[in-house]
């Protein structure tokens, strides 16, 4: 008997940016096809994102979710009416250390994400417009970050500096030990939150919730920050164009966001036994 027969597939969780959507942050058909299919089996569906709730109101309504979703990597757990489950914030003095260091790069684009808006303190860089197409809105600008560093959602650095990333991310590390969980969702972006702001945690968290095994979980994605949840799912699910450290930490690799590689999996590991 097999693996899928004895722990049938209930809950999938599934990272937004490189996995279910295109470069240009567009929705394949095929995917969109594949997402439906998946609800009309009776298979829950949500997503884990590195995005804040704001920016995944869309996202909602596109895929008709009804299940609580993970925001700012899993720091935050909200319903589809927005209320909030479970909001975890990243210490204060962890925020300091990592603005400090991010701050004296100057080709890094710093942006903090804290009661409900997308924050920068400098002048616009090359970085914000792709942030905000994706978003769907942009930045407030604020004098200074230090109001809000009792509840930060997520700092990040952004540059298409990406190996100045590999090497920040490097150096955080170290400093924030046990404080932060220091991950790049994506080559361009490295994001800082709490330790249980973490997709691993969230999908713990949220299978809880809706009463399935963590054997009959799923979870894709193409990011520094999905090997979390790789860890506890069932099922784990890399993106073909995701950087060989996450592909090895996953069971299986689907095509790339460009080929509609999580409709592919969906298709080949899932929707086929049904």
């Amino acid at each position: 008997m097999s693996d899928a027969a004895i722990h049938p597939i209930r809950f999938i969780l599934s990272d937004v940016d490189g996995t279910l959507l295109h470069p240009d942050h567009s929705l394949g058909q095929r995917t969109a096809d594949a997402v439906r299919a998946l609800r009309e089996a009776g298979v829950l569906f949500s997503l884990a994102s590195g995005r804040p709730p704001r920016a995944m109101r869309h996202l909602i309504e596109t895929f008709d979710i009804d299940i609580p979703l993970a925001a700012f990597n899993g720091g935050t757990l909200f319903n589809p009416d927005g209320s909030i489950l479970v909001a975890h914030y990243l210490p204060a003095d962890a925020a300091l250390v990592t603005l400090a260091l991010f701050s004296a790069e100057p080709d890094v684009e710093v942006w903090v994400f804290a009661d409900g808006d997308w924050l920068r303190r400098d002048a616009p860089g090359p970085m914000e417009p792709r942030e905000a197409h994706g978003l769907g809105y942009g930045p407030r600008v604020v004098e200074s970050f230090e109001p809000f560093l009792d509840r930060v959602d997520k700092i990040v650095a952004a540059s298409n500096n990406a190996q100045l990333l590999v090497q920040l991310e490097a150096q955080l590390q170290p400093r924030v030990h046990g404080l932060a969980q220091v991950s790049r969702s994506q080559p361009v972006y490295l994001d800082v939150t709490a330790m249980l702001a973490n997709k691993g945690e969230a999908l713990k968290t949220l299978a809880a919730h809706l009463g399935v095994a963590l054997e009959q979980t799923v979870a894709i994605g193409d990011g520094g920050n999905d090997p979390a949840m790789f860890e506890v799912a069932g099922l784990s699910i890399a993106m073909g164009q995701a950087e060989e450290a996450v592909k090895r930490r996953a069971n299986v690799v689907t095509g790339s966001n460009i080929e509609e590689g999580a409709a592919e999996a969906f298709e080949r590991f899932i929707l086929a036994g049904r």
